[in-house]
């Protein structure tokens, strides 16, 4: 922003409920899994327009037939599973479901029934919750079959899916799967699981949130083998993942990045698995939640166990294993933990079956409870180790993709990422991809406004593989005179309608710290002042002003939604009049360039009438001081008193660092005169409301949804 702005720089309850339970997940996931969007934000948007709806009459056990389509499947189709779902065993060479058979889009558990247990392959698109009847069912799934939520609306309520013997290749993804949970707690009368497979191999499960069931969330059972589950959030249960049962040593299984929470046992208990591996997974127990657990991870019987990267807060026994199972430790972190913690034997070297990244422990809380579960959007993003294979992308007019390359190696058509925006022709009415290979680009890049269409993706298997950097400030001296300013400081601009950023960082590294000398030391990572900007899975890193969502004219719409990606600095570095929502992402604070912890985290510019920044399902942290940060302040750009700022912070974790009065004047205005507010956000950092902190009523929340800002627009891959 301008360096004239005047700133400085509830059912029945069981008996290990201590409390009553008011809410069935962390009140931090609410809107995951309770905010439907529909098909305007689904995980499929346009691709999933290709497919008719079946009958609306969601949860109905009479159907109209769903529609199919026998069009190509959209990109999302082609992502396959990574761990042990990826290896070539059993006549099975990896994991990759339905793709390659017809997508369909279902409503009703008929026709989810009919098409799960179809004997050809499936992509099944559940566009709505369907109500299993009798509650308990399990459909008995079929193999090649991918069964994927669309957005957060698909949900299976009161019953699962089995898997039986034989059964292989099957995906089960992007579902929220709940409530069969007959009102007793240890139920030994009613097997009601979310996913149970008997006998099955090569299964992937993954970004679902499963909870409060009768039984099992996911029960891996008699010899079932070659499994992967990833990214899932498991909650308010008792037996949670139960693994194994069985004399045999057959099961191998890769669990990773999987968020713990509200769970008693089995998270998981693995009986006699072949090889199981573990990995930046999170389980919390907070001190005063309704569950208390009893064990973590278990390694039963004959289990070689290897467990890496994980983080274990506040869990009772939180590692145990018996005398003749083996577990392998490594990397993990212990926060107020007690009881059992035990590591002994020899295991294995999972490398020797597949490759995997892995996450820093210390990073897992904050990742995991900002990306497990349902996604509006599914992509390269959420899961940095995902293993995927993307197929082209459509542009505007569903035409196939242009793609170019970029390598600063030479092995690209382009050695900079300004080379092949440049390349891209005026006005091009469909996508061109510029797919960035790994490495450190130090460009500023600018996207004009007559190339639209454009999506910059790294190559790279991480986010951080592919880095577009430099360190102009709004200070800094330009090479014809004058100076940036702060728009102008930008490492990326984008100024160009429906542009999609993935799998990247961007970043500013100009040095306050050496350049205090100089006037303005705004410094902006990415610039955006277009409509319809998609920005998924990416770092966005800098310290004042790093991301500027704007518009390209004051008069002029400028939508923006992160999803699943880091942003950082410490003054206002979420700011302008862009209409924006950063959903399930991770706000990192960081320290001034003098060590001192003190700053802003958005400064919306917003007109009368629109909306401004919409914080949702994300987490707030950092390695601050405590109460050391704003959520915001009020820009009134240039003193345009019509402004009508506004900040929504809502459903996210906010670290000790926010203030317990998180919202700030700035250049004379009040910012009680303008629209800021929270809404059952949770962490050391949340407040109750009061004069100084407002909060919306269940009322005025439900206009205050990410479909509300983004409007017809529908984000996707």
């Amino acid at each position: 922003m301008s360096e004239r702005r005047g700133k400085t720089t509830a059912g029945p309850r069981h008996r290990r409920r201590r409390t009553a339970l008011t809410v069935g997940i962390p009140l931090a996931l609410t809107a995951a899994v309770t905010s439907t969007y529909g098909t305007g934000l689904g995980v499929f948007g346009e691709g999933a327009g290709q497919t008719a709806s079946a009958a609306t009459n969601a949860g109905s056990a009479t159907s109209a037939t769903a529609a199919t389509t026998a069009a190509a499947a959209p990109a999302w189709a082609a992502d396959t599973a990574d761990g042990f779902a990826s290896v070539n065993s059993l006549g099975q060479n990896g994991t990759y479901g339905g793709r390659g058979g017809q997508t369909v889009t279902v409503k009703t558990l008929a026709d989810l029934e009919k098409y799960a247990t179809a004997e050809e392959p499936y992509v099944i698109v559940v566009a709505a919750a369907i109500t299993m009847n009798p509650v308990g069912k399990e459909i008995k799934v079929k193999s090649d079959k991918t069964i994927v939520g669309q957005g957060t609306s698909g949900q299976i309520v009161g019953g699962g899916f089995f898997l039986g013997t034989g059964v292989h290749n099957v995906i089960i993804r992007n579902l929220t799967i709940r409530d069969s949970y007959q009102g007793i707690w240890n139920d030994k009368d009613h097997d009601f699981d979310a996913v149970q497979m008997d006998g099955a191999h090569h299964v992937w499960i993954d970004h679902n949130d499963l909870r409060h069931m009768a039984d099992g969330l996911i029960d891996v059972r008699k010899d079932s083998t070659d499994v992967t589950v990833s990214w899932n959030k498991f909650s308010d249960n008792n037996k949670t993942f139960g693994i194994g049962w069985t004399e045999n040593l057959v099961t191998d299984i890769t669990i990773h990045h999987n968020w713990f929470r509200e769970t008693e046992q089995r998270n998981p208990s693995t009986d006699n698995a072949a090889h199981a591996h573990l990995y930046n997974n999170y389980l919390q127990d907070d001190p005063g939640t309704t569950i208390k657990s009893s064990y973590g991870n278990y390694s039963r019987g004959s289990t070689k166990m290897v467990l890496e990267n994980s983080y274990f807060q506040g869990m009772n026994n939180p590692v145990t294993k018996d005398a003749t199972a083996t577990i392998v430790q490594r990397g993990n972190t212990f926060s107020g933990t007690s009881g059992r913690n035990e590591s002994g034997g020899t295991a294995f070297d999972p490398k020797s079956f597949y490759g995997y990244t892995l996450d820093k422990a210390a990073d897992v809380p904050a990742l995991l409870t900002a990306g497990t579960g349902p996604r509006t959007t599914i992509g390269t993003a959420g899961a940095a180790t995902t293993k995927t294979t993307t197929k082209a992308a459509t542009g505007a007019t569903g035409a196939a993709a242009t793609t170019l390359t970029v390598a600063k190696d030479g092995s690209g058509q382009y050695a900079t990422v300004q080379a092949a925006v440049d390349a891209v022709p005026a006005n091009n009415p469909s996508r061109v991809v510029i797919s960035v290979k790994p490495g450190t680009y130090r460009e500023t890049v600018k996207v004009p406004a007559n190339k639209p269409h454009v999506t910059v993706q790294g190559a790279g298997a991480s986010r951080k593989d592919t880095v577009i950097v430099f360190n102009n400030a709004a200070g800094t001296a330009k090479p014809g005179g004058g100076t940036y300013g702060t728009s102008g400081s930008a490492t990326v601009a984008v100024e160009a309608d429906d542009f999609q950023a993935r799998n990247l960082t961007i970043n500013n590294d100009f040095d306050e710290a050496r350049n205090q000398g100089l006037s303005g030391h705004q410094a902006v990572a990415l610039r955006t002042a277009a409509d319809q900007v998609l920005l998924d899975g990416i770092i966005v890193d800098g310290d004042q002003d790093t991301l500027l969502l704007d518009t390209a004219a004051k008069d002029r719409l400028g939508r923006v939604y992160v999803t699943n990606s880091y942003v950082s600095g410490n003054v206002d570095f979420v700011f302008g009049r862009a209409t924006a929502v950063i959903d399930q992402s991770v706000i990192t604070l960081k320290k001034r360039w003098d060590g001192t912890s003190a700053g802003y985290i958005t400064a919306p510019s917003t007109t009368a009438d629109r909306k401004g920044i919409l914080i949702n399902r994300s987490v707030v942290n950092g390695d601050v001081s405590a109460g050391s940060f704003f959520l915001g302040r009020n820009w009134h750009a240039g003193g345009d008193a019509t402004l009508r700022p506004q900040t929504t912070v809502r459903n996210s974790t906010l670290s000790a660092a926010v203030k317990s009065t998180p919202w700030s004047d700035m250049g004379g205005f009040s910012w009680k005169n303008d629209r800021f507010a929270e809404y059952k956000n949770t962490g050391p950092g949340s407040g109750a409301a009061s004069s100084d902190r407002p909060q919306l009523t269940d009322s005025q929340a439900t206009g205050q949804e990410v479909a509300d800002w983004l409007g017809t627009w529908n984000p996707t891959a």
